[in-house]
């Protein structure tokens, strides 16, 4: 009896935080105008009055905001997604040191922004005299390059994807997907300028990407 009355405050914590999260979610995701408190209700499954009490602690920290009865997101969420590109270069920069090693090509992990593909984080061989100069934040569409098309490969597809002169004349690629991480299309690949023996580098790749997206989770 004692055990189980302990819990009970855990239960109901680990359940408000997940409204609170549910609301969030449907604040960000609401298409056209803002969510009001009873489109937020019906969402999420609570009553107003829950929508109302879920709303303060988002308020105070800055992610969301009322404008009357509607709810927008806060510039708070601006100061969180800000710390997203730093984590994830740290989490992927052993990886892609590795890998980059490993082929004697620049690694890098590419990660989608709508229609286009980022560079976010980029490795260079140390014993190579020539290799691309790759440079963090360059981007271009998803459906060029090995490393943007690579971003959408379904689980069941393709481990890898190479390419040939669609970015760069003379550069070759190989990229693979980033797999089993929530809300995240990216890819890790390699950028040379000479061909690269694909069936060789391919799994090397593949599993530079695995390791990634086990350091992400």
């Amino acid at each position: 009896m004692g055990g189980a009355a302990k819990d009970a405050p855990a239960k109901e914590t680990s359940l408000t935080l997940e409204r609170g999260l549910n609301l969030l979610q449907a604040v960000a995701e609401a298409d056209g105008a803002a969510p009001t408190i009873s489109d937020l209700a019906a969402t999420v499954g609570v009553s107003r009055a829950a929508v109302y009490r879920l709303l303060g602690p988002l308020q105070d920290r800055g992610l969301v905001r009322r404008e009357g009865t509607r709810v927008r997101l806060g510039l708070g969420v601006l100061r969180v997604a800000g710390r997203v590109l730093p984590q994830l270069r740290f989490a992927a920069t052993p990886a892609l040191h590795e890998l980059a090693e490993q082929v004697g090509a620049t690694a890098h992990l590419t990660v989608a922004d709508g229609g286009e593909a980022q560079a976010v984080a980029v490795a260079e061989p140390s014993w190579t005299s020539h290799h691309v100069a790759y440079r963090i934040g360059s981007r271009h569409p998803v459906q060029r390059g090995a490393a943007g098309r690579a971003v959408d490969l379904p689980a069941d597809g393709p481990p890898w994807v190479s390419s040939s002169g669609e970015l760069h004349c003379g550069g070759y690629g190989v990229a693979a997907p980033v797999l089993g991480v929530p809300s995240l299309r990216a890819s890790v690949g390699v950028l040379a300028l000479e061909p690269l023996a694909v069936e060789e580098v391919g799994p090397l790749v593949a599993g530079s990407a695995r390791a990634v997206a086990e350091a992400l989770r």
